[in-house]
């Protein structure tokens, strides 16, 4: 069975509704031990902005969770996102921009991130993504919608390590899922291997992101 949707999401409170969409993102120098599973980490204040081309993923599951961590003004915070992952993910034409507001005498600053572009895509081993806002074009080829999180065989399974997720919540899960047009922003992303082809990286003074 192959699904394809269109379409985006936003988390307005814990009670999220979940739809079959996927999330295709980057982080920079997010890397753990190749083939581990991905840790759980308190976010920084700061959430990210990807757009991406083309992702071809292998072993797609997603379920819902907590991100916790603190504001740019050291409050605590938490973040209802949905965690897209990914046994294997190849992703072409990636940007990845991120802003920081109010820096003394230069007001904001972005950090923009390319790869992928150059006709060989970036690669990511069991890539996990903390998704608040997603929109893409995406088909999925075997999909369950339904099932318990902690059941999600064919993508790599929950991350553990701490994680807020209920094992026994809503989850979806896919043998591949392929996405185009994607727009996201994300709180976080962690993989075992994450290798970014053709990478250039800028910092510039003002709001540059990717969308």
């Amino acid at each position: 069975m192959m699904s394809q949707v269109r379409g985006g999401t936003r988390w307005k409170r814990f009670a999220v509704v979940m739809v079959p969409s996927v999330a295709a993102t980057a982080a920079i120098g997010v890397a753990l031990a190749q083939g581990a599973l991905a840790a759980s980490f308190s976010v920084s204040g700061q959430s990210f902005k990807v757009t991406a081309d083309k992702l071809d993923g292998q072993g797609f599951s997603q379920y819902g969770a907590l991100d916790q961590g603190t504001g740019l003004d050291g409050k605590a915070a938490l973040h209802p996102v949905a965690v897209s992952a990914f046994k294997s993910a190849d992703i072409t034409g990636m940007c990845q921009s991120v802003v920081t507001p109010n820096i003394p005498l230069l007001g904001s600053v972005s950090l923009v991130l390319k790869a992928g572009g150059g006709g060989t895509p970036v690669h990511a081993d069991n890539l996990y993504i903390d998704v608040e806002d997603l929109g893409a074009d995406a088909t999925f080829k075997n999909i369950d919608i339904g099932v318990a999180a902690k059941d999600a065989s064919k993508g790599p399974g929950m991350k553990g390590g701490g994680e807020q997720a209920n094992p026994y919540g809503f989850a979806q899960q896919a043998d591949s899922a392929t996405l185009t047009d994607v727009k996201q922003t994300a709180w976080a992303t962690t993989a075992g291997t994450f290798k970014l082809s053709g990478l250039k990286m800028s910092v510039s003074a003002g709001t540059h992101e990717c969308y």
